[in-house]
């Protein structure tokens, strides 16, 4: 049965037990096959089937206090970054009038010989605070009891009005009161809840950042004249002018005109790249000089800047396998900790204690607990390692690749395309044949594949002068070679065992000749017709600047490196040695990758495997992690867990280096959640913490856990 996700926006999430709550709620429904909540990224990604009711869905999570909202497809939504930013402003407005009420109750509260007026002002102002600033947790803890549930909010409702509630009874029974205890916990939660706003939406600028990054504004040329449009009324089929230091306004191929592009916004490569006409080109790229006329082909949701952001949003709204144990502690911690509070006050009231010590004690626990942290654990330092990525050209597709990337030790690369630029040229021609005459024949053969190689063989006879005739009956073997008739002539090309097992006769001349060319680094292969070889011709692929940086790079990372071609060992061998890797598997067909990378990991390795992500696709499927190299346009984005939007192979020295980061910042997270929690409940407990202190550390402990997630920011 087919399958769809869909993504809800989520109102009323304060901590990782909300958050928990609804996944459990929407997982339950009929149709639904999978759910995942982020609380950080306040969003749903539901896995649905077509019977799937949305509006029940989001019905059952209404009768649990929450409100989902479908994001529909081209529909306008709000960014992250917006409703953090209206967030940030709410709550800085109520922290701010309740932090107004709150100094003088704690001045009054300090003044020697408490008047009865003093005790009413203290009451009064107080009593705003806590019931007025205070009432965004009292709302949501109502809604919890309704649905016979606990959250955060419920455990700082109860906390704040226990000690309001104690103080008022104190009041008229000329007790000791505690109005400044109440109005203080409100108002270090309020500031807690506004920091951790603001930090949450510095955590989730990537992707409005990079929505940002495209142009506001297109020169569109139509019915022969020009005219100055929003980007989004551009159709497939325009044609749009650019000129010097404008932005493209989308993705199209450059029908007139020269210029370098800036593709640093996709790739993360600064070095701007020569584009002219027949060449793609992206939109948010800037032209650097020159004018030029561009084809629009893709607009909107289909261009490549908005696939990277979706890309990125997936991955955000993913989880890693490390936060389950989190998730486990967030659907038993409210309840827990309520209870352990009934425990402390009935404890210490048995102990002689009087009823102001018991509730102080058991209200710190309260307060002082905090699942918060242990939800925003993981997601913050995802969202912010994964957005660092895309800033970098780096594209996480899911969470779960910071975890598996700490335990790769072996790094295998394909080598056209990654470790060589996959350009290749036409370097030789060797025959005792009329050079002309061989070469016309053997190009034309090759006029007809789609490899590069062959492309590289016509592309390089036609600049010579050559005129190709279009080869008939074309049989090609992939990793092999192809037979077809040229101008009536049967013309083979391949190894030499190809030749061989189509009838051709193969000359040690020529096997010399290939063995020669194969030496010095290129690609070589035979040619000949009437059953014989006539020739060896050789075409080369520059090796990237970075491709030994890089391989050293992966050895101080504690991986092994591997090369992977389908040339012949010496061709391979000759590569590798210019790049530094040792190990090298040669002459393997396409097909047969996966296998080799398989026989890897059953002799124990651990394996990412780094290729174009289109003819490596099952390779990229069968490693450990699969990094697919991208140009930024018609990227192979399904192919693999990363995706490499530069053809730099430094991408994956940078890709591991920020992945092992990005969890080593998820494991700092846990330990200070978990470690926080461990300690300081035992301490309110034994009546070590008083309620305002327990309010303090609360409010601060997850803001803690999201600013140490966004250190990521500062990955270079």
């Amino acid at each position: 049965m087919a399958t769809d996700t869909i993504t809800f926006d989520v109102d009323g999430m304060t901590c990782a037990s909300c958050a928990l709550r609804i996944e459990r709620v929407v997982a339950n429904q009929q149709g639904v096959r999978s759910a995942v909540v982020n609380l950080a990224g306040k969003e749903a990604k539901v896995s649905v089937d077509a019977e799937a009711d949305l509006d029940a869905i989001a019905a059952a999570v209404g009768r649990i206090g929450y409100t989902l909202h479908p994001v529909t497809a081209g529909g306008e939504r709000r960014s992250l970054g917006d409703r953090y930013a209206a967030e940030v402003a709410f709550q800085r407005r109520s922290f701010v009038g309740a932090a107004l009420l709150t100094v003088p109750v704690l001045v009054l509260s300090m003044l020697v010989g408490e008047s009865t007026g003093n005790r009413a002002w203290q009451a009064a102002l107080s009593t705003i605070v806590v019931l007025a600033f205070g009432a965004q947790f009292h709302r949501v803890a109502a809604k919890r009891l309704v649905a016979r549930s606990a959250n955060m909010d419920t455990l700082i409702s109860v906390g704040s009005l226990a000690a309001w509630a104690y103080s008022m009874w104190a009041l008229f029974a000329d007790e000791e009161i505690y109005f400044e205890t109440a109005a203080t916990i409100v108002t270090l939660i309020l500031l807690g809840r506004y920091l951790e706003a603001r930090a949450k939406g510095s955590a989730s600028r990537a992707i409005t950042s990079l929505l940002e990054l495209g142009a506001k504004e297109a020169r569109v040329v139509r019915d022969g004249t020009t005219l100055m449009v929003d980007p989004r009324l551009l159709v497939p089929g325009d044609t749009v002018v650019v000129l010097a230091g404008e932005k493209i306004p989308a993705d199209g191929v450059v029908t007139s005109g020269h210029s370098a592009v800036d593709e640093s916004m996709l790739t993360g490569e600064s070095v701007p790249i020569d584009r002219g006409p027949g060449d793609a080109v992206v939109g948010a790229s800037v032209n650097q000089h020159g004018r030029l006329e561009i084809e629009v082909r893709r607009v909107g949701e289909d261009t490549a800047l908005a696939r990277i952001a979706r890309l990125v949003e997936d991955a955000q709204g993913s989880k890693a396998p490390v936060q389950r144990l989190a998730d486990r502690v967030s659907g038993i911690f409210v309840p827990a900790v309520i209870g352990l509070a009934i425990v402390v006050l009935a404890g210490w009231l048995l102990s002689g204690a009087t009823l102001e010590v018991a509730l102080r004690n058991a209200v710190a626990v309260l307060i002082i607990a905090c699942p918060c942290a242990l939800g925003l654990a993981t997601p913050t330092a995802i969202m912010v390692g994964s957005g660092r990525g895309a800033q970098l050209g780096v594209l996480f597709k899911r969470a779960d690749v910071f975890e598996r990337a700490r335990h790769l030790n072996t790094v295998v690369f394909d080598k056209t395309g990654t470790l060589t630029r996959g350009a290749m040229t036409l370097t030789d021609a060797v025959t005792d044949e009329d050079q002309q005459t061989f070469l016309h024949r053997a190009a034309s053969l090759e006029s007809g594949s789609e490899h590069p190689i062959g492309r590289a063989v016509a592309l390089g006879a036609e600049e010579r002068g050559l005129r190709l005739d279009t080869p008939d009956d074309l049989q090609t073997h992939p990793g092999h070679g192809l037979i077809a008739t040229v101008d009536g002539t049967v013309v083979a090309a391949g190894k030499p065992s190809f030749l061989e097992d189509m009838g051709f006769s193969v000359s040690d001349r020529y096997r010399d000749a290939l063995t020669a060319l194969e030496a010095g680094g290129k690609t070589a292969f035979l040619a000949g017709w009437d059953g014989a070889a006539r020739g060896a011709i050789a075409v080369a692929d520059t090796v990237h600047d970075t491709s030994r940086p890089t391989v050293e790079a992966l050895r101080r990372l504690g991986s092994d490196v591997v090369m992977i071609s389908g040339d012949s060992i010496r061709t391979a061998e000759a590569i590798a040695a210019e790049v530094g890797i040792t190990r090298v598997l040669a002459e393997v067909a396409p097909g047969g990758k996966s296998g080799e990378v398989r026989r890897l990991q059953d002799d124990g390795a651990t394996v990412a495997f780094v290729g174009d992500g289109i003819n490596d696709a099952p390779a990229l499927a069968q490693a450990d992690l699969g990094m697919a190299v991208g140009n930024g346009t018609d990227v192979a984005i399904e192919a693999g867990d990363v995706v490499l939007m530069s053809g730099d192979p430094a991408a994956v020295a940078v890709a591991l280096r920020l992945a092992r980061a990005t969890f080593g910042i998820i494991r700092q997270n846990l330990v200070w959640a978990f470690g926080y929690n461990v300690i300081a409940i035992p301490l309110a407990a034994a009546g070590l913490l008083n309620p305002m202190i327990a309010a303090g550390a609360m409010a601060f402990s997850s803001v803690s856990v999201v600013t140490n997630s966004l250190r990521l920011r500062r990955f270079s």
